[in-house]
């Protein structure tokens, strides 16, 4: 059974889509709590939130490698989303909008025919 800790395999683009908004919009609550926490010196949430924004950022990469995968690109063209805004926005919207191959490819079967949602 594949998981969402797993970059092998593929995923179509509303599931990619799917988990970018959700994973996005707690990265950015993240970044918020952690400014507020280092006004309020408060280091035990700046810890907390900075572990779960180190945490998501993972995540989401994991799930950009499944896309890149179902486009036919191998995992390093992830490295390129590690760069700050506005290039990494621009590659996570690429991966939402770029269509997949259909049937299989050399990374797994087609995901939209064995995807359930």
């Amino acid at each position: 059974m594949k998981t969402i800790l797993e970059p092998t395999g593929r995923i179509t683009r509303r599931k990619y889509l799917v988990m970018f908004v959700l994973f996005y919009f707690i990265n950015l609550l993240c970044i918020m709590l952690i400014y507020e926490s280092i006004k309020a010196e408060n280091w035990l949430t700046f810890a907390v939130f900075g572990i779960l924004l180190i945490t998501t950022i993972v995540l989401l990469l994991v799930q950009a490698i499944k896309r890149l995968h179902d486009i036919g690109m191998d995992w390093k063209y992830a490295l390129y989303l590690l760069i700050p805004p506005p290039v990494n926005l621009i590659g996570f919207v690429y991966l939402a909008i770029k269509a997949g191959h259909s049937g299989p490819n050399k990374f797994g079967p087609d995901p939209r025919k064995t995807d359930v949602v």
